[in-house]
């Protein structure tokens, strides 16, 4: 099959931005000859690891509401305007038999205009508590791809598809042995090893809890590899000076696959692609949920696995007073850890991108 031309539009974060990418290469790979278009949000991730992973982006001048400073969306009714209308010419230009929503800025603008102009759209909810503006959307779209059950309270029933959320593809086939993990980072291959991750720019309140608390974190007896977002990188680092040993310091860690495989504990952000590659590693973790999400939907998204067993759980308020003892419960608590393993690979799902590609042949109906 040839001729399939799609939009995929989001970004913002890793979380959009690698699924959105994972799509991309099953439409190509499922259907030779599909053309793809990426939109994304001016000055965001997207504009940059979207063509390195080599597909063509274009950005919109569009932001999200910002939740923690009120004042600073004095300019979001214009750039929302322009952004439509910009999304329109691209849709007109490109001329696509299907759009592709993973949420993020450039998401709303292409879809809903995508929508108004007739063209067949998909939504790939990635998480347990849906936006409101994914709500809006699903109205008029044709499918609803998600990755968790009871979807129905959100959106209409007949159009969601159980499919999960796509991960990269040097996680979803996970063949790293733990002593290739930990030699990848320079660290003890029989030392027990703790993965503290922020998502893909980093956690400011995890970052402070790390650097509060890394003495008793490391008379635990682990190691730890600690990625910190750009922003936190160098105060790590000076934190750290005299342990580089036992505590890897990097800002971003592009092949993850190692250090999932290096960990056997991990403390992350509860985004939903970082619960997806949770699931396909299976390691036990401890989700410290970002409190400004739309909804509140990575508390919502940490409470699915907590309730089945599945990770624990500590509110970003209370991480400088109740991670290390968190921490230290799961690293002596073996049975814990085994349940918590057990269960994550219950939920863990490889081929979402497929599932999702073929959904989106389907709504453009091209054969």
């Amino acid at each position: 099959m040839s001729g399939l031309r799609v939009i995929i539009a989001g970004g913002g974060t890793g979380g959009h931005i690698f699924p959105a990418v994972s799509i991309g290469k099953a439409l190509q790979r499922l259907y030779p000859g599909t053309e793809l278009l990426f939109v994304g949000a001016l000055g965001k991730m997207e504009m940059e690891k979207v063509p390195q992973a080599g597909f063509e982006v274009v950005g919109l001048d569009i932001a999200g509401f910002n939740r923690s400073s009120i004042w600073k969306n004095i300019t979001l009714p214009i750039k929302l305007f322009k952004s439509r209308m910009r999304a329109r010419e691209i849709i007109k230009e490109f001329k696509p038999d299907a759009i592709v929503g993973v949420g993020g800025y450039a998401s709303f603008p292409i879809l809903y205009s995508g929508q108004a102009l007739g063209i067949p759209t998909l939504i790939q909810e990635q998480n347990s508590y849906a936006g409101r503006s994914n709500k809006l959307l699903a109205r008029k779209a044709r499918a609803i791809c998600v990755a968790s059950k009871g979807m129905e309270r959100f959106f209409p029933a007949q159009k969601i598809f159980f499919t999960g959320n796509p991960v990269r593809s040097n996680i979803a086939k996970m063949n790293k042995t733990q002593e290739q993990g930990r030699l990848h980072f320079g660290l003890k291959a029989d030392l027990s090893t703790v993965l503290i991750v922020g998502g893909s720019l980093g956690a400011k309140s995890i970052n402070e809890a790390v650097n509060e608390h890394i003495e008793t974190i490391l008379k635990e007896g682990v190691q730890v590899i600690w990625q910190t977002g750009t922003a936190y990188l160098q105060t790590a680092v000076e934190r750290v000076k005299g342990r580089e040993e036992n505590v890897k310091v990097v800002d971003f860690i592009p092949e993850m696959e190692y250090a999932y495989a290096a960990a056997d504990v991990v403390i992350s952000r509860a985004g939903a692609l970082a619960i997806a590659e949770l699931c396909i590693a299976a390691k036990p973790v401890i989700f410290v949920p970002y409190p400004y999400a739309a909804e509140n939907h990575q508390e919502s998204n940490a409470m699915e696995l907590v309730s089945h067993n599945a990770a624990m759980m500590v509110k970003d308020s209370d991480v400088k007073t109740e991670l290390p003892g968190k921490l230290k419960v799961l690293l002596h608590d073996a049975t814990m850890r085994a349940v918590m393993t057990k269960n994550l690979k219950a939920r863990a799902i490889t081929d979402a991108d497929e599932r999702i590609a073929e959904k989106v042949r389907e709504i453009a109906g091209v054969n």
